[in-house]
């Protein structure tokens, strides 16, 4: 079986990670098997600096922002990345959220052991 499959990573004000997690709800199918709703947050600090025609969600034009936010990482199967990506950008409250998309290597093709 071919693998396909990619982890997309973002930060989110705490006030949307709930909201950006629930938006990927029937968007993807479950990657791994017998689990759905997998993802992985932590704290993180981000700064940039709003310019000009630009709306920002936080922060001022001309000014640097410095926020506390969480990294979002989850992974998604090749045909549900552009929707998933889709959902990510609908839900967040950022103009233009730093999205990354990363493509995975199954650990199972690295490794002799099936991790049990």
């Amino acid at each position: 079986m071919e693998w396909d499959a990619y982890k997309i990573g973002v930060t989110v004000p705490r006030s949307h990670l709930e909201t950006v997690m629930d938006s990927l709800d029937g968007v993807v199918e479950p990657l791994y098997p017998g689990y759905d709703h997998v993802f992985s947050w932590w704290p993180a600090k981000g700064c940039w600096r709003p310019l000009e025609g630009s709306s920002p969600y936080d922060g001022e034009v001309g000014k640097i922002t410095v926020a506390e936010e969480f990294r979002l990482e989850f992974a998604v199967k090749g045909r549900d990345l552009a929707g998933a990506v889709e959902a990510v950008r609908r839900a967040h409250p950022y103009e233009e959220p730093a999205i990354d998309v990363i493509p995975l290597i199954p650990w199972k093709s690295v490794t002799a052991s099936d991790g049990r």
